[in-house]
C-alpha cells in the first residue's frame, strides 16, 4: 500500500493548539506538510486568549524535524480569517489543504439561549468558517488544487438536546461545504464535511442538564456503548482526516462519521414519496394525509448532489407512479 504523504503541500488547521486539531497538525506534518497551526489559545467555552497553545504544538513538530509556524488570529472576524491565510503564504508560498476545525461550546437549553451564546457560536464555526475559507480558496484556485476539510457534528445531522446553536452552525457548514464542492470543482478543489466523534476538553463543556428531556435521556442511557470503550479518543479520527485531504482521496460532497473506530460516509436522501395527479389542481392537506404513508415510505429513494437533481427525481417518480 502506497503511503500518504503530503511532502510538497501545505496546511492550514484552525484551533490546532489542542484536542482534534492538535492531532490533525501533528499527523500530517510527520507526512511532509508545512503547517500553519492556527489557534487563539481560548478555553474550550472560547474565554481568554494565549500563544501557548499554538507554540507548544509547532514546537513539537520542529523538535520532530517538521516545519510549521503558529498563527494566534480568530476566526471570527475577517481579518483574522485573512491573516491567518496570509501567514501560509509568507511562510511556505502556498495553501493547498484548509482544516476548519476551530470551536467551542455554550451550551444551554434552547428556550433560554441567549443572543451572545447564539452569536458566539455562529461567529466561530460557521462565520469562522467563511472567513478562513475565502481566501484559502482564492488561493487553491490559482493553483488548481485545493482539499477543504469543515467539521460538522452529529449533533447537527441526528440532534442533541441543550445545543441548538451548535448544531444550527454545525448545519450550516454542511451547506457551506456542500457549494464550496460544487463550485471548486471547476478548479480542482474538494470539499467534505467530517462529524468527529471525541473526548476531547469540549466534552469538559457539556451541562449534563439536557437529561431533564426524558425521551433524550432515555437515549442516552440506553445506548449500546460496547463498541466505544477508549475508542472515542481524539487520534481515532484523523486517519479519515488525513486521507480526506490528501491527492489520493478525488471524494467531494461529502459528509463523513468518524465514531468509535467505525468510518462511514453519511448520505442526504429523499424518499421517492408520493406524486399529485398532473394536470390536477394542487393537492389537499386531506390528499397529504391520505398519502403520508407513502411520502414517508423509504423503499425507493435518490441521492441529489444538486437542487436540479431533484428535479430529475421527481420526474422518475412521477414515471414509476405512472402520473406522466
Amino acid at each position: 500500500m502506497t503511503e500518504i504523504r503530503f511532502d510538497s503541500r501545505v496546511a492550514i488547521i484552525t484551533g490546532a493548539g489542542n484536542g482534534l486539531g492538535r492531532d490533525y497538525a501533528l499527523e500530517l506534518a510527520r507526512r511532509g506538510a508545512r503547517v500553519v497551526v492556527n489557534d487563539l489559545g481560548g478555553s474550550g467555552s472560547g474565554q481568554g486568549e494565549s500563544h501557548n497553545a499554538a507554540d507548544l504544538v509547532v514546537a513539537e513538530i520542529r523538535d520532530a524535524g517538521g516545519q510549521a509556524v503558529a498563527n494566534y488570529d480568530s476566526v471570527s472576524n475577517r481579518e483574522g480569517g485573512a491573516s491567518i491565510v496570509q501567514t501560509a503564504l509568507d511562510a511556505f508560498g502556498r495553501v493547498d489543504i484548509c482544516i476548519n476545525n476551530a470551536g467551542f461550546l455554550r451550551n444551554g437549553r434552547f428556550e433560554d439561549l441567549t443572543d451572545q451564546q447564539i452569536d458566539s457560536i455562529i461567529d466561530v464555526h460557521l462565520k469562522g468558517a467563511f472567513h478562513v475559507a475565502q481566501p484559502a480558496y482564492r488561493a487553491m484556485r490559482r493553483n488548481g488544487y485545493g482539499r477543504f476539510l469543515f467539521t460538522g457534528s452529529a449533533s447537527a445531522m441526528f440532534g442533541h438536546a441543550w445545543q441548538a446553536n451548535y448544531a444550527a452552525a454545525k448545519g450550516g457548514l454542511m451547506g457551506l461545504s456542500h457549494v464550496v464542492a460544487i463550485e471548486g470543482a471547476a478548479y480542482g478543489i474538494t470539499s467534505n464535511l467530517l462529524m468527529p466523534t471525541a473526548q476531547s476538553r469540549l466534552a469538559a463543556e457539556m451541562d449534563a442538564g439536557f437529561m431533564e428531556i426524558p425521551a433524550f435521556a432515555q437515549a442516552v442511557r440506553s445506548a449500546d456503548y460496547a463498541a466505544s470503550a477508549d475508542r472515542v479518543e481524539v487520534p481515532f479520527n484523523t486517519p479519515l482526516v488525513v486521507y480526506l485531504v490528501s491527492e489520493q482521496c478525488t471524494s467531494t460532497h461529502g459528509i463523513y462519521s468518524a465514531n468509535s473506530g467505525r468510518y462511514a460516509k453519511v448520505r442526504i436522501a429523499a424518499a421517492d414519496g408520493w406524486v399529485a395527479p398532473m394536470g390536477m389542481p394542487p393537492p389537499s392537506a386531506e390528499d397529504i394525509a391520505a398519502h403520508f404513508d407513502a411520502i414517508c415510505d423509504p423503499a425507493v429513494y435518490h441521492e441529489p448532489l444538486t437542487v436540479y437533481d431533484e428535479f430529475t427525481a421527481v420526474a422518475n417518480a412521477a414515471r414509476r407512479q405512472s402520473v406522466i
